[in-house]
């Protein structure tokens, strides 16, 4: 089931993040960083967190929200699964959420940001195979020979 965030939530997602070899321990902190504005901003509606619940265990969750100064536009700012639930289409199903998500919200595009690191290969093929289409690229970005990815998808209305 996926489902809104709720703050018991979050000992659990952070545990998931701290287990999966690619990010650091920065990208950790932004991941919590705004897992912790979604669950203790009740006003706030930058960043809608939703996780896969399995019988009260947590496997992964999205994060999305509307791109500042759009009308239509939307971040996928995170999407992470439990590494140990793995090709089990929890990150299918979590990406289908999150679109019809930006759907149900007016939006028309969802962007996806990652690396050009070779160990995000993975992360680039899940967006080809969900037809997602490289929408831009920037050399460089994050450092030298690590350039940003910029996915997308366009919902036509």
């Amino acid at each position: 089931m996926i489902r809104k965030i709720k703050q018991a939530d979050v000992e659990n997602i952070e545990n998931i993040l701290k287990i999966i070899p690619n990010f650091t321990q920065e990208e950790i902190d932004v991941a919590m960083e705004l897992i912790n504005i979604a669950t203790t901003v009740g006003s706030q509606s930058d960043y809608n967190i939703f996780v896969y619940d399995s019988d009260g265990k947590i496997l992964g969750y999205h994060c999305t929200g509307r791109r500042p100064l759009t009308d239509g536009v939307f971040d996928l700012y995170w999407i992470v699964v439990d590494p140990d639930s793995k090709e089990k289409g929890i990150g299918r199903s979590l990406l289908e959420h999150a679109e019809e998500f930006v759907k149900d919200n007016n939006g028309r595009w969802l962007l996806a940001e990652t690396s050009s690191r070779d160990n995000y290969s993975k992360t680039r093929n899940f967006y080809l195979r969900n037809n997602y289409t490289i929408v831009a690229q920037i050399n460089d970005f994050y450092k030298v020979n690590d350039s940003l990815m910029v996915f997308g998808k366009y919902f036509c209305n």
